[in-house]
């Protein structure tokens, strides 16, 4: 219990310290990609503002060849004579202005050749602020063929979008006239807020296909680690089984005809074939048993009768019931299936604190046999009833925890069915349920392998 305590804060420990990873490195790239937006905001506010300063300038000075010769004009004697000071004075301001403003072909380089180039790869589109109508788009895949009407019908819901993004940019063009460049992300930003959860799908497939792959090395070497002590085990019954039956066959020759001898020797040789019995459950485990039609009946009476032996005469009442069928047959290997209602048996035995109740149902359910063992006992809490099929999970303080993932085994693997644990909760009691295989043949099955 303490170590699937330790296994399961270690776990915990493990996903916590990836979802900070994982939010950490969201964090962090969606950080980068918002610092790229700023970035591509600026490059399209840069891009209005160029296409604004153009306009204006082109406008504004569209002689700039003329100016030197105007400039040496108003310098003459002459003419100068005929303006008053102030009137003078205005046109040097004026023509100063006008030299001071840069040339068209200079902006037309600084725009098409640094701005648009080096600065902006952010899809745009500009839009006028009356009608709506796209006048203008950069980085947009438009089908150059097709009509001005048809690109207008494609584009627009284009501006919706961008301006779920961004908020679009205002600017003054020819005229006084109002544009806006509506823009979205570049694919260098889409791929920067992409990349994390990519990231993290891949980390995660990685991780869930390593968890998988230790997942059956483990269950391989619990499986191999299980049949070597199962046949060991079986191996070292052996030999004292041998020597205790020739012992019990001694006592009976010596007893002389006395009662109580002979019952005594007769109740070792009761124990004796248990022991067999079991060392051949041993024996069996790791090798695929055979199964055959059998009936349940006998099988589950035999192990009542074998706890119902064992259970207190004296003190606490427990009390064990059994209900199956007329003629219920499944396929099962008897000695290997008796072993798993032994333990369930046993388990509810030992659940059951003061006076208790033990319930053995067999039935049939439509294509199978129904099996449910219930009891009366303290229960299991919640949170350990996911660990009970776990080798080496026990809630008992000497318990091996080897019982029920025996049984589970002896169940799913050799017997193709299944075995759940139906209900539980602390002071009601626990109900197991197992599933087999039905037998078609219930007039010829045995109640014993061949």
């Amino acid at each position: 219990m303490k170590a699937y305590r330790t296994s399961v804060k270690i776990k915990l420990g493990l996903i916590v310290a990836a979802v900070l990873i994982a939010v950490a490195s969201l964090l962090y790239t969606n950080r980068l990609a918002n610092r790229v937006a700023r970035q591509e905001q600026a490059a399209v506010q840069l891009w209005a503002e160029a296409i604004e300063y153009q306009a204006r300038t082109n406008v504004s000075n569209p002689y700039g060849d003329a100016f030197e010769s105007l400039g040496r004009l108003l310098e003459a004697t002459s003419v100068r004579s005929q303006l008053s000071d102030s009137l003078a004075v205005r046109y040097a301001e004026a023509l100063g202005w006008a030299r001071a403003m840069p040339p068209s072909d200079e902006l037309d380089f600084v725009f098409s050749e640094i701005v648009e180039p080096a600065r902006f790869s952010v899809p745009a589109i500009i839009t006028d602020s009356l009608t709506g109508e796209v006048r203008d788009w950069r980085n947009v895949d438009v089908d150059s063929l097709a009509s001005f009407e048809d690109q207008q019908v494609w584009l627009q819901p284009l501006v919706a979008k961008f301006d779920e993004l961004n908020e679009p940019i205002r600017f003054e063009f020819y005229g006084g006239e109002i544009q806006y460049v509506h823009y979205g992300e570049s694919e260098l930003a889409r791929l920067i807020r992409w990349f994390p959860p990519i990231q993290m799908g891949f980390v995660a497939l990685f991780i869930f296909v390593g968890y998988l792959g230790f997942s059956y090395v483990r269950r391989s070497e619990q499986s191999s680690l299980w049949v070597g002590m199962a046949k060991e085990a079986a191996h070292q019954l052996g030999t004292p089984l041998s020597s205790m039956m020739g012992w019990i066959e001694m006592l009976r020759l010596r007893a002389n005809g006395d009662a109580e001898t002979m019952a005594a020797a007769d109740e070792l040789d009761r124990d004796v074939e248990r022991l067999r019995r079991v060392a051949d459950r041993f024996e069996k485990i790791g090798s695929r048993p055979k199964l055959h039609p059998t009936l349940l009946a006998p099988v589950l009476e035999n192990v009542a009768d074998y706890v119902r032996r064992r259970i207190p005469q004296l003190g606490d009442h427990v009390t064990l019931d059994l209900s199956v069928e007329e003629n219920l047959a499944a396929q099962l290997n008897p000695d290997l299936f008796e072993w798993v209602i032994e333990n369930l048996s046993k388990n509810a035995l030992d659940a059951i604190e003061g006076d208790g109740h033990i319930t053995i149902v067999a039935k049939r359910r439509k294509d199978d046999v129904w099996i449910e063992v219930r009891d009366t006992g303290k229960g299991i809490e919640r949170s350990a009833q996911r660990h009970i099929f776990r080798p080496g999970f026990s809630t008992k303080q000497r318990g091996w925890g080897l019982g029920l993932s025996l049984a589970k085994r002896i169940v799913e693997e050799y017997h193709g069915g299944s075995l759940t644990l139906l209900n539980s909760s602390p002071g009601r009691g626990t109900t197991f349920g197992i599933s087999l295989q039905s037998a078609d043949q219930p007039a010829s099955a045995r109640s014993e392998p061949m």
